[in-house]
């Protein structure tokens, strides 16, 4: 099975709530594509989605480490950290998204939790 279509196998497990076996067909991908930043933020979110927290936040900012100036990548980690209690560090990413986009909608959303 090629790259995409082992991708898109474990989306589908995602989408329908097969979250053990989208991280069986997400993990063996990064073996052959370490750098893939979709692949770690795609496990980061099954990992929140099961409330794995060390291992959702892990994988998300590897996502954003591989791919720093993702937003949405940015976005998905700060409201992990957010849902986990980790209000500095959610504060601290929603903030540097408004330096990087000042009218994120998203982020400003967010940070008027804080507020």
């Amino acid at each position: 099975m090629d790259v995409m279509a082992q991708f898109e196998k474990a989306i589908q497990h995602k989408v329908i709530g097969e979250y053990d076996e989208a991280l069986a067909a997400l993990r063996p991908l990064l073996q052959t594509h370490p750098d893939n930043a979709e692949v770690y933020h795609e496990l980061g979110l099954i990992h929140s989605f099961k409330v794995d927290m060390d291992e959702s936040i892990y994988y998300l900012e590897m996502a954003v480490r591989l791919s720093p100036q993702s937003v949405p990548y940015m976005l998905d980690a700060g409201k992990t950290h957010a849902m986990f209690g980790n209000d500095d560090k959610a504060k601290a990413i929603f903030e540097y998204i408004l330096k990087l986009d000042p009218v994120n909608v998203e982020a400003q959303k967010n940070l008027a939790f804080y507020s």
